[in-house]
Parts: C-alpha cells; sequence; structure tokens
C-alpha cells in the first residue's frame, strides 16, 4: 500500500482513510485507482461491495452499501445504510484486559484537597449563582474583581464566574431537574476552587441558596442575595467585599508534590473527523493507560458515542454491577432521545460528515479508542461523583459544552480535548489541553491546539511515543508548569447544564 496515501486500520476492512486528497485516476493502493476525486479523511473501496453488503472500517461493521460499491469509489454518508444498535441485555462482561504500559511518571504538584479527596490544580475563585437573573451584575462585578482585587494576591490563578440557564421558570421537583441540581452542588466544592464557598441569588427564584448549597455553607459569609442591596453599586460593592475575604484565605494555598492517584482527568472529543479515531482518540488513550497504571482516574463520556459500541465497553466492565449500571444508563437515553422523537441518528455533526465520518456507528469506533485498554472500573450518571479510582464511563451527552459541566461536577480539575475540524472550545473552572487529529489544523491553529496527533497518521511518529509525550504534558499542565492556549487567552464556553426536565 502506498505510504501515507490512505489508512487502512484493520485487515478486515473494506474501505480506507484518504490521508490528503486523492485525485481521481490517481493510484491510492496497489490495484486500487480512485474513480473520483477522494476529499482527504473521507473513505475509498478497497473492493467491490454489492449492494446490501456489509462496509468495515476498524474491523467493524459501520454501514450497508445502499447501492453497489466499486473499488476506488468515494464511500459517504448517503451510501451507508445505518446498522441496528447493539443489544442491551445480558452483555458479556469481565474481560482480561491486557498489561497497561509503566507511567514514566508518579506524581505531579497540586493542592491538596482538605477533606481528602482528589487534589486542584488550579486555585481559582469560584462564584456560584443561583438564577440567570444575576449573571449581568456577576460578570460585571468579576471583572472588576480580576482588574482591581486579583493583582493582590498573586497566589490566586483566576477567577471562575460560573453563571447558567437555570434557577426560575424551571419545574425544580421534576424527576429530571435531579441532574442539573446535582451538577451546581457539585461544583460547589469543585477542588480548583479550594473550599471558598461564594455565592449569589436574586432572592425569589425556586433554586434559592438553601438548595444550592449544604446547611453548614449557607451562611451570609459565603450567600449575597442583590433583592436586599440598595442599587446597583450597592451590589457590586458587596460582591468585591466578599472576594476579598475569599481571595485572602486562598492567596494562603501553595502546590505541594503528590500523586498521580490524586489526579483526576476527563477526557471529551468535539469537532471529530475520521482522523480522531486514528490519531487524537487513540494517543489520549495511551495517555490515559499510562495516568491509570500510576494510580490516575480518568473520565471519558458521551452517551450517544458509546451506545454503537457498548458492547465492547462492557466487556471491560470489572463487574456485572458494572456492566449493569452501562446498560441502564444506555436505556435512559435511548428513552430520553425516543420522547424527542429522534434518534442516534442526529449524531454525527455537519462537520464531523464533512470530515469524514459517515455515521454514528463510525464515529463511535472512533470514539471510544480516547478510553484506551484499562478496565472500567464505574459508571456515572451525569454530574455523578465517582468512588472507585481508575478508568470511569461517565454517561453524559455528547454535546461539548454539556458534557464539560457535568465531568467538572464529576469532579475532574483537568479535560484533554480532541479535535479533527477545530473548536475554540475552553472551561472556566479546569485547564484544557487542545489534542489535533491532523497536522494541518495544528498549523493553522498553531495558536489554540496544545498538542498535534497528526504524526500518528502521516508516520512521523506513534501512538505510543505521542501518548507518552501527552501523558507528560497531562502533568505539567496539572502541575501549573504549563498554561494551554484556552486558558491563556481566557476562553470558555458557557455553563450549559443538561436539564431534561419541564421549562415551565
Amino acid at each position: 500500500m502506498k505510504k501515507h496515501l490512505i489508512l487502512r486500520l484493520h485487515e478486515r476492512d473494506n474501505v480506507a482513510v484518504a490521508v490528503r486528497d486523492i485525485a481521481g485516476g490517481e493510484m491510492a493502493a496497489p490495484g486500487v485507482n480512485a474513480l473520483r476525486d477522494i476529499p482527504q479523511a473521507h473513505k475509498i473501496a478497497l473492493k467491490d461491495i454489492p449492494e446490501g453488503g456489509e462496509v468495515i472500517r476498524y474491523g467493524a461493521v459501520i454501514g450497508y452499501a445502499l447501492a453497489p460499491v466499486r473499488r476506488g469509489d468515494w464511500v459517504h454518508e448517503a451510501a451507508l445504510r445505518l446498522p441496528d444498535p447493539p443489544a442491551l441485555h445480558d452483555m458479556p462482561w469481565g474481560q482480561a484486559a491486557p498489561p497497561l504500559p509503566r507511567a514514566p511518571l508518579r506524581t505531579f504538584e497540586g493542592y491538596p484537597d482538605a477533606g481528602g479527596g482528589y487534589a486542584g490544580t488550579r486555585n481559582l475563585l469560584g462564584i456560584h449563582t443561583t438564577v440567570q437573573c444575576v449573571a449581568g451584575v456577576v460578570n460585571m462585578a468579576a471583572e472588576r474583581i480580576r482588574r482591581e482585587l486579583l493583582p493582590r494576591y498573586p497566589h490566586v490563578e483566576g477567577i471562575a464566574p460560573l453563571t447558567h440557564a437555570f434557577g426560575c421558570g424551571v419545574a425544580i421537583d421534576a424527576p429530571g431537574a435531579a441532574i442539573p441540581l446535582r451538577t451546581l452542588r457539585h461544583l460547589v466544592h469543585h477542588p480548583n476552587f479550594g473550599g471558598e464557598v461564594m455565592a449569589v441569588g436574586l432572592g425569589c427564584e425556586p433554586l434559592h441558596a438553601g438548595l444550592l448549597l449544604d446547611a453548614r455553607d449557607n451562611t451570609q459569609g459565603n450567600v449575597i442575595l442583590l433583592q436586599q442591596e440598595a442599587g446597583f453599586d450597592a451590589m457590586v460593592a458587596a460582591i468585591l467585599r466578599m472576594a476579598e475575604r475569599k481571595l485572602e484565605r486562598l492567596n494562603r494555598r501553595r502546590r505541594q508534590v503528590l500523586p498521580l492517584s490524586q489526579l483526576m482527568i476527563g477526557l471529551q472529543c468535539g469537532g471529530s473527523d475520521a482522523f480522531s479515531g486514528m490519531t487524537a482518540n487513540p494517543v489520549a488513550g495511551y495517555a490515559a493507560d499510562l495516568l491509570v497504571e500510576a494510580g490516575g482516574t480518568v473520565l471519558f463520556s458521551e452517551v450517544t458515542e458509546v451506545r454503537d459500541a457498548v458492547h465492547l465497553i462492557a466487556r471491560r466492565c470489572v463487574d456485572e454491577a458494572c456492566r449493569d449500571r452501562l446498560a441502564q444508563e444506555m436505556r435512559w437515553y435511548d428513552d430520553y432521545l425516543r420522547g424527542g422523537q429522534v434518534d442516534r441518528s442526529v449524531n454525527p455533526s455537519p462537520g464531523n460528515r464533512e470530515g469524514g465520518l459517515s455515521n454514528i456507528v463510525e464515529k463511535t469506533l472512533g470514539a471510544i479508542a480516547k478510553s484506551g485498554t484499562a478496565p472500567i472500573v464505574q459508571v456515572l450518571s451525569p454530574a455523578e461523583r465517582p468512588t472507585r479510582r481508575g478508568m470511569i464511563f461517565a454517561a453524559t451527552p455528547a454535546s461539548d459544552f454539556v458534557c464539560g459541566p457535568c465531568q467538572l461536577a464529576s469532579g475532574i480539575t483537568l479535560q484533554v480535548f480532541m479535535t479533527g475540524r477545530g473548536t475554540p472550545y475552553g472551561l472556566a473552572a479546569a485547564p484544557v489541553i487542545k489534542v489535533s487529529s491532523r497536522t494541518e489544523l495544528k498549523e493553522q491553529w498553531g495558536d489554540l491546539i496544545d498538542f498535534d496527533a497528526g504524526p500518528a497518521a502521516t508516520g512521523g511518529s506513534t501512538i505510543p511515543r505521542l501518548g507518552e509525550a501527552l501523558f507528560r504534558q497531562i502533568v505539567d499542565v496539572a502541575s501549573g508548569r504549563i498554561r494551554p492556549a484556552a486558558e491563556r487567552y481566557g476562553i470558555h464556553n458557557d455553563l450549559c447544564l443538561f436539564n431534561p426536565a419541564p421549562i415551565t
């Protein structure tokens, strides 16, 4: 096969991915000439496929040909019929895992948690809100805190105002509201906030401070209600006074050398392309295996991007209860989509498809590569906290800006984000390392991409070599020695909560 022109991942595959644009008539592999122009990252047929025949990538069926496909033809979304999703009952579990690669590092420099939980990677002032009504005032006060107060407290690394669209006009007692409530409550004690609690409410909202905070935290020293203040200037002044008290205490925090068992990170992908499952995701998976081997905890997520490979994830579950919880979360999401009169085929996005991903099955088989090979020790509902250490599946939507807050609420203090199409995504409460699936994206966005996994596709490097380099970068970012691009520029998405409950 001509080097670096196409990539075929498994001996069963009857399609391969174009490493670069292939012109019609060009030889893509011995005996395989492109019958038409094949865009970069899209699939070319390696053999004739009859109507109804299996189209195989990653060694698995990603679809069935809707019409005969000739060797050398372009295989795209319109040429495929989506397979049925895997069944959820009696999935095998407890498959023996291969030995994990040995981690070259076993410590990092973080902020220990006073309660003995996961350590922080940043020292931030978190400002929590009970309702969207206060967001404008809080954001203006946060700008003054950054400008007027923060320079006096050099050991505090930033401000994270967590404004959101929840709190009023919502069915606060509906079963689905448990998810956004759990998310917001868990964010209050995020490890990067150093145990300092600061909440701003309006005063008349259903999500009052007593629902957001534990009883011990719901005090005048931690809560400001804007309706009790004498106008805008008084509101801002009250926020600045409380912020200064919190900053004084946060400024005493110092990094310590800690075992990697006290680090929990999240893995997420967005703006994926057909290279993501061959470069960025397996590189992240190798780094995740190293972190787990060193005692750390890694969360991977996105239900709709696991559903079509759920049987492969189930095999890695360490016990029957973990497997059953996985099936339960998948069933819940199947019902959730069905209630909205859609199914999993609404994913991939137009950009994913333009990047060569024909359907959700192909996307899923590449997406799960970010979970590496480690045994899966626990499955979480959205925004739940883990009780085990190791590789964990946190069941969240696939939406980037909903998955991120769910993972933060579960306690991650750093996120690794893989992308093929590019996105300036970021989180206010934790650093995000951006990994590109293609070197072309790194070259285009040199000031936004932190790590290039593209050489894995061109032969410039290998998955293990790149995975170890990414692992070392994770440790450096967690230790504060490196600030990723989104953090340097202050880029972060709004706090978007997963709320399956009714809006009233």
